[in-house]
This record gives structure tokens, sequence and C-alpha cells, in this order.
């Protein structure tokens, strides 16, 4: 009561104990610690999962290079449809289209390459694709020439 006999109002700020305080930010700041351990190992798994489907993209380039040696290798001139086929197999890819004249040799060949992608519950093996157009012309000397050109899609043909 106040001297005047009405009863006074009085305003306490209660301060939390130290043990109270700790008690609720430990579990608030572990939960923002696996959460940032999991975005970091997902983004570096992400990043690893590029690079490897860069590099599985890259082989299929030398696939088509190597394709394309092989068919200017082919003697007595551009092969048949289906000896073009057995060499695309060779080198793990599928013939799509064949054209032939008489001074050069279109193909369109979808190649693959193999990697591994890795998530959070695990290891997978992926197939990259890419296909491509090999064009082989014949010089003036009568000599085979390639030039290799990757297509945006597959179904282009």
């Amino acid at each position: 009561m106040s001297g005047n006999g009405t009863v006074a109002r009085q305003s306490r700020v209660t301060v939390p104990a130290p043990g109270c305080l700790a008690a609720l930010m430990v579990p608030v700041v572990a939960v923002l610690i696996a959460a940032s351990v999991l975005m970091v190992m997902g983004y570096r798994q992400e990043r690893a999962n590029e690079r490897n489907m860069a590099e599985a993209l890259d082989r299929t380039a030398a696939l088509a290079r190597s394709y394309a040696r092989d068919v200017t290798a082919a003697p007595n001139g551009f092969p048949g449809q289906k000896a073009v086929r057995d060499i695309a197999e060779r080198h793990d890819g599928r013939l799509l289209s064949y054209a032939r004249s008489a001074d050069s040799l279109t193909t369109v060949v979808r190649f693959f390459g193999e990697y591994e992608d890795t998530s959070m519950f695990g290891l997978s093996h992926s197939r990259a694709y890419q296909c491509y157009s090999i064009v082989l012309r014949k010089e003036a000397e009568g000599v085979p020439q390639a030039r290799t050109t990757p297509l945006e899609e597959c179904d282009a043909i």
C-alpha cells in the first residue's frame, strides 16, 4: 500500500536464470549447425556430381573422335551401314542416322559415358548421353577428313 491508502502497482521485471537461457539456446544452435553441415554436404555432392557428369561427357567426345578415326580408316572408301553400326557399338555408341553419297558420309551417333552419382542415400551409376554428327568428306587426294559436331538434342534427326 501506498502512503495515502491505495494499492500501488509494482512492475517487476523478471530475468530468467542463466541455466534456463542456455537450455533454450543449445537446441536452437544445434539445429542451425546441423542444417549448415547438411547444406554444405549437399552443395559439395552436387558439385562432385556435376564434375563427374562433365567428365563423362568429355569421354563421349573422345569416343566420337575415335569412332570418326575408325570410320575414316576403313578400307575401300566409306563403309556400309552395318559396318558403321558395328564401329559405333564398339565405341559405346548407337547409330541414329546414316547418309552416304559418292564423296561424303554423314552419320549421327549417340554416345554415352557412365559416371557415379552420389546422394545422401548412397551411390548410383548414371549415364550421360551426347549425340554427334560426324561428316566424312573425301579431299582432293581422295583421303577422307572427318568433322565431328556435338548436337544439342538427339532428336534432331
